[in-house]
């Protein structure tokens, strides 16, 4: 974490009212030291631990093409920026099938106070601050569960709970690139859209919450494409919102 905060955020420094957000909640693996999650450390690179490829697409989207990004920078294992506060899932006493004993008896309320509520004051006051026309938040999925065989096939899929106005827009456009896009895939976010609940729906701000898939994003190749493929679709959406 830099300067002890659970958050950054890139190209804010001339915000221009109107424009482009980009959240990435899930954007890091890192744990203080101070916290043992009592797990094998290789599974801080896996998905349980954050959304692999996020942050790479994120600072591309801020540096290169004007779109702001709040990005976290505690792993999800930790406290779960994309859950609500009263979930159990804020602090994660299992992931996809894998214990995290570290979590069984944590201090919740220690790690909303030093994590979750500083993360969301901060997104929000930047929301106030930029105005913008649309928020961005990204997120990526595993090509297949530990839990569960089944495979995805979906290169790209929107969430979104009541407000699909964007995500419409959003699926029409990833499919005329020839993608497999997922509506509401391969999670809903009637179910799982904390975040934009809270700062989009809530204030009645347009957005997308965009799925990419792990493998298409591992490589910074893949992040580069990516990032500049959505910018391209998220600024035509956001013309149509």
């Amino acid at each position: 974490m830099i300067d002890n905060l659970p958050y950054r955020q890139v190209g804010t420094e001339d915000l221009r009212p109107g424009g482009l957000l980009c959240v990435a909640d899930h954007a890091s693996n890192y744990v203080p030291e101070e916290i043992e999650l009592g797990i094998d450390p290789k599974l801080l690179e896996e998905h349980i631990a954050l959304d692999v490829g996020v942050e790479g697409i994120a600072e591309r989207l801020a540096r290169r093409h004007n779109m702001p990004a709040h990005i976290a920078c505690v792993s999800r294992l930790v406290c779960d920026m994309h859950r609500r506060e009263d979930e159990p899932a804020v602090v994660p006493t299992e992931s996809d099938g894998r214990l995290v004993p570290g979590n069984i008896g944590a201090d919740v309320e220690a790690r909303l106070a030093r994590f979750h509520r500083p993360y969301h004051n901060a997104l929000a006051d930047l929301i106030e601050q930029a105005k913008p026309k649309m928020l961005v938040a990204l997120h990526s999925f595993t090509p297949a569960l530990e839990t569960g065989d089944e495979e995805r096939p979906w290169e790209v899929a929107l969430l979104y709970n009541q407000d699909d106005t964007a995500a419409r827009h959003a699926i029409r456009l990833f499919g005329e690139q020839g993608l497999t896009v997922g509506d509401n895939e391969p999670y809903s976010g009637k179910q799982l859209n904390a975040t934009m609940d809270r700062h989009a729906e809530a204030n009645g701000i347009p957005y997308c919450t965009v799925e990419i898939r792990q493998d298409q994003i591992e490589t910074e190749a893949g992040q580069a494409r990516w990032a500049l493929l959505l910018a391209d679709v998220m600024g035509r959406v956001a013309l149509e919102v």
